[in-house]
């Protein structure tokens, strides 16, 4: 077990044996020279969406923060897999990119991405400081309330 899934225990947290699947004709991450492109993740546990319906009418801003965290876990399982399984490559996450479904009168997108930003910073440490985008959008994919992508520099 790596120091980042130790610090996820004990904040909690733990890892899919297995990173979700792509629900679509895409590949869940990328890697291109020491960068991987995390494809954007929904709140996906076990095969099962978490949360389904928007922000501002089915979801508080404190139950989209717990989406966003399952998102970010799901992020770092991908990472994960890209390593080979091993996190000590991860160099630094560079940046995050929140989409949160919402209705039209919701502004507090980034008190919901900041679920998965928190989370990275608890798994990564100062490695998981990024930059970030916290958008609302009308719908997103599976009717999840959030999605989070992410680029993460790599030693490999």
């Amino acid at each position: 077990m790596s120091s980042v899934e130790e610090r996820l225990k004990a904040a909690g947290f733990e890892l899919p044996g297995k990173a979700f699947a792509p629900v679509a004709n895409y590949v869940p991450f990328t890697k291109s020279a020491n960068l991987i492109f995390v494809s954007g993740q929904i709140a996906v546990k076990d095969g099962e969406v978490l949360y389904k319906g928007k922000c501002g009418a089915e979801f508080t801003v404190e139950e989209g923060y717990k989406a966003a965290q399952q998102c970010a876990i799901n992020i770092i399982a991908h990472v994960r897999d890209a390593c080979d399984g091993d996190l000590t490559k991860v160099k630094k996450v560079v940046r995050l990119g929140g989409f949160v479904a919402c209705t039209p009168d919701f502004y507090d997108h980034p008190k919901v991405v900041n679920g998965a930003s928190d989370l990275i910073g608890t798994a990564f440490g100062d490695v998981g400081r990024h930059s970030r985008a916290a958008v609302g959008v009308p719908s997103l994919p599976l009717n999840s309330a959030v999605e989070v992508e992410a680029v993460v520099e790599v030693d490999f």
